[in-house]
């Protein structure tokens, strides 16, 4: 924390900026790991994760959607959800969109009355695309391992960074009128921090002939990242919510934790198509 010019005590406004800290930390160091663990294993173990995550993360969107998950048309989105990335989950990718499509389109038939009733049916491909990009990541047996640590790693860098940057130096908000504690230094920050994840990781995992493309991949991936935050901000504050549910102690729910992968996930899938599989999609 930058040091109190002269004579100026601590006011609470300077502790008040880390509040959330501890909570943020002991709520990382018990998640992290199992998820991890999960991920390093892959197999069904990481296809039963991304599974029940869908389902709470259409469960959280129904929520905000004041919808009731069990009625419907709620129902239909959580049921489209968890059916499209169950598919996926066995290899039927095809199939799990085609899923996808066909709830989206029943759902934006059936729901009706306010606003964020008539919102449901986008709330499946917001979430079910985002969890289907992840487990495909990880299904490529040669370097699914290396290409989903990349993304997840580097997105978590990319908070971690704007956090403690955007606390530390504060400066212009980025956009105040989405999320008003969001700066750009804290964005910068986020981006620097996104990069260097993304040079380590492929430094861990594959010797890398150009620092400078990585750096880039990764870099790009974190601005998307960051616009994933920022538009699950702005969703909610269509809804009128601070949080899109009260699951992970000073996160939120998941839908607040799983933001940005969930538009970062996409993007790097679609650059590991492109890069062809069973290769890194750095390179």
């Amino acid at each position: 924390m930058p040091a109190l010019p002269e004579n100026r005590s601590p006011t609470p406004g300077d502790a008040a900026r880390w509040t959330d800290l501890r909570k943020r930390a002991l709520s990382a160091a018990i998640l992290a790991p199992a998820v991890l663990v999960c991920i390093w294993a892959g197999g069904i173990p990481y296809k039963v994760m991304m599974v029940a995550a869908a389902l709470g993360l259409a469960w959280e969107w129904i929520g905000l959607c004041g919808n009731v998950p069990t009625q419907m048309p709620g129902k239909l989105v959580a049921v489209a959800v968890v059916a499209g990335s169950f598919a996926g989950a066995m290899g039927y990718v095809g199939a799990g969109f085609a899923i996808f499509a066909t709830g989206t389109v029943f759902t934006a038939a059936l729901a009706g009355g306010t606003p964020h009733w008539r919102a449901l049916a986008s709330g499946i491909p917001y979430t079910g695309i985002g969890a289907m990009a992840l487990l495909w990541l990880r299904d490529d047996a040669e370097h699914g391992l290396e290409n989903l640590l990349f993304v997840l790693l580097l997105v978590w860098g990319s908070d971690i960074g704007a956090y403690i940057t955007g606390r530390l130096l504060g400066g212009p908000k980025l956009a105040p009128r989405i999320s008003p504690g969001k700066t750009w230094s804290g964005a910068l920050g986020g981006l620097v921090t996104a990069m260097a994840v993304g040079l380590a990781v492929a430094y861990l995992f594959h010797t890398f002939a150009q620092p400078v493309r990585v750096a880039a991949i990764a870099g790009g991936l974190g601005i998307v990242a960051q616009a994933g935050d920022l538009l699950e901000s702005m969703l909610k504050r269509q809804f009128g919510a601070k949080d899109s549910g009260n699951l992970i102690p000073g996160h939120g729910g998941l839908l607040d934790r799983l933001d940005a992968l969930l538009i970062a996930a996409p993007v790097a899938a679609l650059l590991a198509q492109i890069a062809g599989r069973g290769v890194v999609l750095w390179q």
